[in-house]
């Protein structure tokens, strides 16, 4: 095929997807005839403004803990681990907390709670930073699921490294 052909033959592609979009779009509007919608109420305000930020701060919030995650939860190696070009990652439980773990590597610190996995791996995950600690027998990793991006790998601690 020509390089010509191939050009056409994708602009045409391309222009039928434009214009099938554009119908379901113009299918999907509502008639024009209709009365608008009355807005919404407004909601109460509260009575005082230092109520308000109460409810906005972050650490008033809890993640509940299912029990399948505190079951995780209890295999999770916690302490100071070694991990490659000499770094370092300290998993610490939180006190009062059950199931909650400070994750620290570098300058920064994360609140990771365990997640279910299909094969056995421990995962902690902070959603609100996109952080994830994984452990295996053999060693452990932090990712950041953001950039999709691994942080620090080769990470043992002194269980894992006994076992090896």
């Amino acid at each position: 095929m020509t390089r010509s052909f191939v050009l056409a033959a994708c602009t045409a592609a391309l222009s039928l997807t434009v214009g099938v979009a554009a119908a379901q779009t113009e299918a999907a509007k509502p008639a024009a005839s209709k009365p608008a919608a009355k807005p919404a109420a407004k909601p109460a305000k509260p009575a005082k403004a230092s109520e308000s930020r109460k409810e906005a701060k972050p650490a008033d919030t809890v993640e509940r803990i299912s029990p399948n995650q505190l079951e995780i939860a209890s295999r999770v190696l916690t302490g100071d681990a070694k991990c490659e070009f000499d770094q370092k990652v300290s998993v610490q439980p939180i006190d009062g907390k059950p199931g909650h773990f400070k994750v620290s590597h570098k300058n920064m610190s994360y609140t990771m709670v365990p997640q279910e996995t299909t094969t056995g791996a421990v995962r902690l995950e902070d959603k609100k930073n996109g952080m994830v600690w994984i452990q295996i027998p053999a060693k452990s990793m932090l990712l950041n699921g953001k950039i999709g991006q691994r942080m620090v790998d080769s990470c043992t601690q002194s269980q894992q490294r006994a076992s090896l």
